[in-house]
């Protein structure tokens, strides 16, 4: 992913109120719209640094679970 976008998705959304996010996250989700998948792809890679190990198992442990 483009470095640029990155940084265009976070600065797009610095001073969202966490309700704000979620509506995006969502109304993303919901149109299953391909253009979306680079901002979802920029909320999980700052979830994912944040995370402890433990967080990151179940984060795993979803993921996998979903997948099967």
């Amino acid at each position: 992913m483009d470095a640029n976008i990155r940084n265009y998705i976070i600065q797009n959304f610095k001073n969202n109120g966490s309700n704000d996010i979620k509506e995006s996250i969502e109304e993303s989700i919901k149109k299953g719209d391909e253009i979306t998948l680079p901002g979802l792809g920029v909320f999980f890679e700052i979830i994912w640094q944040n995370s402890n190990d433990i967080e990151k198992e179940k984060i795993l442990t979803t993921i996998q679970s979903k997948l099967a």
